[in-house]
């Protein structure tokens, strides 16, 4: 049992670990905070333009349900949620387009840190140098 709890602080003490941890910590929250924008500003302008309050009510009813003399429902209504669907669509896109440009950036600082140093002029062979300097004199 220790060598299992000692083997589990081992991985979890690894650098990877704790950066996937702190990822999916905030892949959460930002998560939260696009379903807010979609369902906060985009749903209700889009639902605006379609002259509907509530775009998640904006539903194509394939069959009405069916209610007995009681008032009870007999057969459920069979109803395609649209509005619903186009709010987890605009959701997803600005989802995708954050990570794209995440990962654009990280991809350019990659590109940076891999390119290649300017290499340094060569330094002449100190021979070559003495003996250039001696034929200079001699010519003088």
């Amino acid at each position: 049992m220790k060598k299992l709890f000692a083997e589990f602080k081992e991985f979890i003490a690894r650098g990877n670990v704790m950066d996937m941890a702190i990822g999916v910590i905030i892949a959460t929250a930002f998560g939260k905070i696009t379903t807010s924008l979609v369902n906060d500003v985009f749903m209700p302008f889009l639902g605006w333009i379609f002259g509907a309050r509530d775009m998640t009510a904006l539903n194509v009813v394939v069959r009405p349900a069916e209610v007995d003399a009681a008032g009870e429902v007999v057969k459920e209504a069979i109803t395609i949620g649209f509005g619903t669907f186009v709010g987890t669509i605009i959701d997803f896109i600005l989802v995708a387009l954050v990570v794209f440009a995440v990962v654009k950036a990280l991809n350019k600082m990659k590109k940076k840190e891999e390119a290649p140093a300017e290499p340094e002029p060569e330094k002449p062979d100190p021979q070559l140098e003495l003996l250039t300097e001696i034929r200079d004199l001699l010519k003088k």
